[in-house]
């Protein structure tokens, strides 16, 4: 799709194709902005009626489910602000969210560390547990929440968003592409344990993702702008925007992708291909 801003864009899933979401309870964590809040419009766009936002920041949630009901008014759209590296915070907001919406089908984490690349020797090493434990520790503790109640009713979906970064070694990404392998090897061994309850568990790992925070904060000093902008340039199939990970996640999330568990997905506009 073009555009999650816009309703019936063209190349947007069909429900009539499997896309239609109308009974599915969707949990969106970090779904305030960039690839969360487009993956939940786009949700609501191919009828998902109960979703909910998990953040952080309370005013950018409320903003967030305003846009939700202005462009999809029939979507019954909740926020709740939470910590999800905090290990009680993740397991009560997602007990929470299955509460309000009556159950809870599809969770999607995508939560991001705020950081700057930065090499190694530079990296201050009092903030290299900080950042691990940022980037990595809320998509394990809501999906540990989350794959209790899942395994109870039978079915459910999984998908953490990590990065190219944890396969494709980038100068300034040591600790970063070690916090995102950690996100991309337990989603795969989660795959192989929840697949007997019905539960699948799959990654995408997206590289530079243009019109959000880590791009304009990777792009904000000139070690990483000169870094990124090599990178930019290998993307000849164009640069990914927040719509090409949502699109990748309706599918995944879709019965069309029931047979799909365990996989690492990397949408990149061809930066790479490991």
């Amino acid at each position: 799709m073009s555009s999650t801003a816009n309703s019936g864009a063209a190349g947007r899933p069909n429900p009539a194709d499997g896309f239609d979401f109308s009974t599915s309870k969707i949990l969106v964590v970090g779904g305030t902005s960039g690839v969360g809040l487009t993956t939940a419009i786009s949700f609501a766009q191919c009828g998902a009626r109960h979703i909910t936002l998990v953040g952080r920041n309370e005013t950018r949630g409320k903003e967030a489910i305003d846009r939700v009901r202005a462009l999809c008014p029939e979507s019954d759209v909740h926020f709740l602000p939470a910590d999800a590296n905090d290990p009680r915070a993740a397991d009560e907001v997602v007990r929470e969210a299955a509460r309000t919406m009556g159950g809870l089908d599809v969770l999607v984490n995508s939560t991001v560390a705020v950081y700057q690349p930065t090499l190694f020797h530079d990296t201050d090493i009092a903030e290299i547990s900080t950042m691990l434990v940022q980037q990595a520790l809320g998509p394990i503790l809501t999906s540990r929440a989350a794959v209790t109640l899942m395994r109870e009713s039978g079915h459910g979906v999984i998908i953490n968003i990590a990065s190219d970064a944890a396969k494709v070694p980038t100068p300034g990404e040591c600790v970063i592409g070690a916090a995102m392998a950690a996100i991309v090897t337990f989603s795969r061994t989660l795959a192989v344990e929840a697949k007997r309850y019905g539960v699948r568990v799959n990654t995408i790992t997206p590289s530079l993702i243009a019109n959000t925070g880590s791009y304009d904060r990777a792009m904000n000093i000139e070690f990483s702008q000169k870094i990124f902008e090599k990178i930019k340039n290998q993307a000849h199939l164009g640069l990914t925007e927040p719509e090409d990970l949502a699109n990748t996640i309706l599918f995944l999330a879709s019965p069309l992708a029931a047979n799909i568990t365990g996989q690492v997905v990397s949408v990149n506009g061809g930066i790479s291909v490991a």
